[in-house]
């Protein structure tokens, strides 16, 4: 099974994201915009393994979740790998409570280190994927009209669970579905 550890985006605070699609593709209108079921924010990609390593998973998930509370982010900001103007993918950046964040992101890698896990040692940007391109290279009209939407706030959301999906590759893209969710306290 191919595992992920993330944090999924309330299914009320999906309908902003999307708008916030729908504007960048009028600019970008090539892109293929990530479906609004698939909006999270990953914690951990795990990859392939064992399905025995649920429970483990599952359970290192209960532990480094101890004592945070529920906590609000807020979509702040466009960005693209490998960068903006050359992106192959778009997604928006987080603000807000991201010291629970980075706490949980740094339990769980220290969770999988000990289940003796690959352990993707990267600068970690919280972000939420929301397009794809090919062959993306940013005009300067472009640039000034993604500017111009980004200035207008987004709402925060609360995040009040954390999950484990498995990863379902289809058609260039994945579905995800979820093995486990616990609840933030």
């Amino acid at each position: 099974m191919r595992f992920f550890i993330a944090l999924e985006i309330p299914e009320e605070s999906r309908q902003d994201i999307e708008n916030i699609q729908r504007q960048i593709q009028k600019i970008i209108p090539h892109l293929k915009l990530t479906g609004s079921h698939k909006f999270h924010l990953t914690i951990a990609f795990i990859g392939d393994q064992d399905e025995e390593c649920k429970d483990a998973l599952i359970n290192l998930i209960k532990e480094s979740t101890a004592n945070i509370p529920p906590f609000e982010v807020s979509p702040a900001y466009l960005d693209g790998f490998p960068s903006l103007h050359s992106a192959k993918v778009f997604w928006l950046g987080v603000k807000g409570d991201i010291d629970k964040l980075m706490i949980l992101r740094e339990r769980i890698k220290d969770g999988l280190k000990r289940l003796h896990l690959e352990i993707d040692e990267r600068r970690y940007i919280p972000h939420i994927a929301i397009a794809k391109a090919a062959d993306f290279q940013m005009t300067d009209s472009e640039e000034a009209s993604l500017q111009e939407l980004m200035l207008k706030p987004l709402q925060p959301f609360t995040i009040d669970s954390i999950k484990l999906f498995e990863s379902i590759p289809q058609e260039g893209f994945h579905d995800h579905n979820t093995l486990a969710e616990i609840k933030l306290r």
